[in-house]
């Protein structure tokens, strides 16, 4: 298998901010303690020692050489911490200038000294800068005028990292489609054109018959080692309706030539059109070699949904890739409990199973006919993240939305049942908003993060369904996510 590199965290562009006022050595001091802390946090950073004094921005006219110097490091985001007052100038062009997400914070001020001098009036530096970033149409993140060893900084900080690490998967963003859009479903139908203007994300084509010929040769080649992985996992798995292992082994191959293909291409994800043809060439449903492709890390949305693969982008990037996410529909609701759901569908990554469910691949029960490997198994239980990336008539929106595993019947396939806080509020908030059935879902909670992303996606509205927002930002800046 061709393993994947998970998203890494975002880089920082750290861009101290002094002035000529206020005590330039309690400036170097603030530096110093922040800087400890970004070491103490394991948070990759690129500050401004080797272009103006002391690393401390203090002059306008430093503005270029810094935006240089950050740019050629390749930094993901800008941190603007106000040492001793604001050059607000200054942060903001530079702001301006990188065009990439901004945080804004400074350390709380402390006491007048015994004369009643002041060291530092950080916040009313903070104040002014936010101004002028107001001015020049620059999108930011503010965080509590807090101490450096305060909660609010350390959490408001690594939570920023996850939106940035959001934005950046968006931006630039490469899609394999495989296959063609599915004929009946119609809710499937995007705009590649639209997707390329408005967000920069490219779709690239792949035609299915030199694929699978490909998949076919990989097969071939590497049947042994194919061979020695089925062994492994049917520890797992069980196997029902195969005359033999031959088209298991495909579905292996297709989930390395999924994986070598991204890694060539520079693809995030995949759309694929999961049937029939390429069941019928495999000779099996080949959920179990996409659903291995995405806890690899290269997400993989069924039935050729190119806004259900973006929506499992963006909820891995908020994760970090620390778990897969995984494309449910939205099915029936629970028998018993008016605000519970089953999240179901087929190829969610055999990771996820709960440790007490046994798997395995089996016929199809709802489409007779189809060739058998159709995965069978529970998800674990835990908190859940739910988004989709959905729009109509050019306006593009983000539904965001939590809930927690809870019990309920058994059913065929791969399913969770989810509970949330208003079940009725979320059907009708997909069923009025330019919604499908697909929904990326990922074990954690990361809705804030995606909502604070969104501030720095132009044209892509944060739509929470259960708050106005103001829920999931007060949970930004004071829940580790």
């Amino acid at each position: 298998m061709i393993p994947s590199p998970a998203p890494r965290l975002p880089l920082i562009g750290l861009c101290p901010i002094g002035k000529f006022v206020f005590s330039h050595e309690d400036a170097q001091r603030q530096k110093a303690l922040l800087e400890e802390k970004l070491k103490l946090w394991q948070l990759p950073y690129v500050g401004l020692d080797e272009v103006v004094p002391d690393g401390l921005l203090r002059d306008q006219h430093d503005v270029d050489r810094v935006v240089r110097h950050l740019r050629a490091q390749g930094v993901d985001c800008l941190f603007l911490p106000h040492c001793n007052f604001g050059t607000e100038g200054a942060a903001a062009m530079v702001a301006k200038q990188l065009g990439v997400p901004t945080l804004l914070w400074g350390p709380r001020d402390e006491a007048p000294l015994p004369d009643g001098t002041r060291l530092r009036d950080t916040l009313c530096g903070l104040f002014a800068t936010s101004k002028v970033l107001h001015k020049l149409a620059v999108p930011f993140t503010y965080l509590e005028n807090c101490r450096v060893d305060e909660p609010p900084l350390e959490i408001g900080l690594k939570n920023f990292l996850r939106a940035v690490s959001v934005v950046k998967g968006l931006k630039g963003l490469r899609l394999g489609r495989l296959g063609v859009r599915i004929d009946f479903f119609w809710t499937t139908i995007c705009s590649e054109s639209e997707l390329l203007e408005r967000f920069g994300i490219e779709v690239l084509p792949l035609d299915l018959i030199p694929f699978l010929r490909a998949v076919r040769r990989r097969a071939q080649k590497n049947e042994p080692q194919y061979r020695e992985e089925l062994q492994e996992l049917k520890q797992t798995l069980t196997l029902e309706g195969f005359a033999d292992e031959t088209p298991i082994l495909r579905v292996l191959a297709l989930r390395d030539e999924l994986l070598e293909r991204a890694a060539g291409e520079g693809l995030s994800g995949y759309a694929i059109q999961s049937f029939m043809s390429l069941c019928e060439e495999l000779g099996s449903v080949p959920d179990l070699g996409t659903g291995l492709c995405t806890a690899a890390g290269i997400p993989c949305a069924c039935e050729t949904d190119l806004h259900g693969a973006i929506s499992m982008v963006l909820l891995q990037r908020a994760a970090l890739g620390s778990t897969p996410p995984f494309l449910s529909d939205l099915t029936v609701r629970h028998p018993e409990d008016d605000n519970a759901v089953l999240l179901w569908h087929s190829d969610f990554p055999l990771t996820l199973k709960a440790d007490d469910s046994p798997a395995k691949l089996a016929p199809h029960w709802i489409l007779p006919g189809m060739p058998s490997g159709m995965p069978h198994w529970r998800l674990k239980g835990g908190p859940v993240t739910v988004a989709r990336f959905d729009g109509d008539g050019g306006e593009y929106r983000l539904a965001l939305g939590e809930g927690q595993a809870t019990t309920g019947p058994e059913t065929r396939n791969v399913y969770l049942w989810m509970k949330v806080a208003d079940w009725p509020r979320w059907e009708r908030h997909f069923i009025e908003g330019p919604y499908i059935h697909h929904v990326a879902c990922a074990h954690g909670r990361y809705a804030p993060a995606l909502y604070e992303a969104c501030r720095f996606l132009p044209g892509l509205i944060a739509d929470p369904v259960e708050s106005n927002g103001e829920a999931l930002r007060a949970r930004f800046f004071t829940e580790l996510l």
